[in-house]
């Protein structure tokens, strides 16, 4: 009969220690912020900012110094294009490095003075190509633009020179072997559709993790002993219960921002959404134990609230590159990909991108999940060691 009482105390402890964890969320303006605000607006803004998937109509310049009639119908195929708009004729290069300096344009198209002559010999010309890098959206416009037309440009010489007797023969002279281009899982070919699934799953672990270690940042600077543990407070007397209180309080926020992030993002902004309610709560709760707990394990090694910022948002972006999505997980260097073992977002990103955008079912994902699984059970236990050693120093 006397494991009842235990047990009770257990309850009481855990239950104590969610209620502090809450009050100082809501309590503290910057955890308020990390684990409130920031999960809610910043998707919003991101989204928003990138809903329009591709860009069109973007500024370029154009040097023409052959002035043939060929140069003169190239720069018009380019221009018809939605992707391109000729703003400017520049008289030479440094008068349009002028002007994208000045970001008025954002790429530009040079033709030599030799493209109508070598074309008329049936020798190769050259286009050259200069794009502002700093955008990658605008230089992927600028250069497939220029790509697309001086093939077409090319298949028209193609035919007047192969002398056809019909339709069919001037269809099989350009192209003898037909593809058809499927684009599979994106197909607008936007940016929205292809990274930001990956961004709002990064964006929940980071959240996270900066919440956690505001929050234990500021309990060492409340706390006399100037550690994670008070020295007069019986309820946290036992430093397993106080592990179980603080995924709880944390565990109830993150449930509410990724159901957020998971179902009403991509529902608002049109993004891609192939997985059931279902699959993706079996996705996710192994997804948010681990950033909770990692978050946790994190929150230790702060000293001061400010630390876990510099931590944090420096590790974003590689993050981001090591999960497979923005950069090929094959061309990740070994090393690299047992670096991003280590970190929930790692398998989160490429199980929610899996079921959510390409409709993969749970068995396709199991691999991650058990990655998942894992690292929610190592860091729940590395956390519970680092809290026994700070039980241990808050009681000397």
């Amino acid at each position: 009969m006397s494991i009842f009482p235990k047990l009770k105390q257990h309850v009481i402890d855990v239950l104590h220690v969610w209620r502090q964890e809450l009050l100082q969320v809501f309590k503290d303006e910057g955890v308020l912020m990390f684990l409130v605000i920031v999960p809610l607006g910043y998707p919003l803004i991101y989204s928003w900012i990138y809903n329009n998937e591709s860009v069109h109509e973007v500024p370029v310049v154009v040097v023409d110094q052959s002035h043939s009639q060929l140069s003169r119908q190239f720069i018009r195929d380019c221009d018809a294009t939605g992707d391109v708009h000729v703003a400017y004729h520049a008289a030479d290069l440094d008068e349009a490095r002028l002007l994208v300096s000045r970001q008025v344009v954002r790429g530009i198209y040079l033709i030599p003075s030799d493209f109508g002559t070598l074309i008329s010999r049936g020798e190769q010309a050259t286009v050259s190509v200069y794009c502002d890098m700093s955008v990658m959206l605008n230089y992927k416009a600028v250069y497939q633009t220029a790509v697309v037309e001086a093939g077409r440009l090319g298949a028209g010489l193609k035919i007047k020179k192969a002398g056809n007797f019909s339709k069919r023969e001037d269809v099989i002279t350009v192209q003898p072997l037909a593809v058809d281009d499927v684009a599979l899982f994106n197909p607008s070919g936007g940016y929205g559709s292809c990274v930001l699934p990956a961004v709002l799953m990064l964006i929940l672990q980071q959240t996270l993790a900066l919440g956690i270690g505001m929050a234990a940042g500021t309990s060492r600077e409340r706390h006399r002993n100037g550690q994670l543990i008070p020295d007069d407070d019986p309820h946290y007397s036992n430093p397993y219960r106080i592990v179980w209180g603080k995924a709880l309080c944390y565990g109830m926020i993150g449930a509410v921002t990724s159901a957020y992030l998971a179902t009403a993002i991509p529902r608002m902004f049109s993004f891609p959404q192939l997985a059931s309610g279902t699959t993706l709560l079996l996705m996710m709760i192994p997804y948010v134990m681990a950033c909770i707990f990692f978050g946790i394990t994190v929150s230790c090694l702060v000293r001061y609230r400010e630390n876990v910022m510099l931590l944090m948002v420096f590790v974003s972006v590689p993050l981001l590159f090591m999960t497979g999505v923005s950069w090929p997980q094959s061309s990740i260097p070994g090393f690299w990909q047992g670096v991003s073992w280590l970190f929930p977002s790692t398998f989160g990103v490429r199980a929610y991108v899996r079921v959510n955008s390409m409709g993969a079912t749970i068995d396709q994902i199991l691999p991650e999940l058990r990655f998942l699984w894992i690292q929610a059970a190592a860091y729940l236990g590395l956390a519970c060691i680092i809290y026994r050693y700070q039980f241990r120093l808050a009681r000397r």
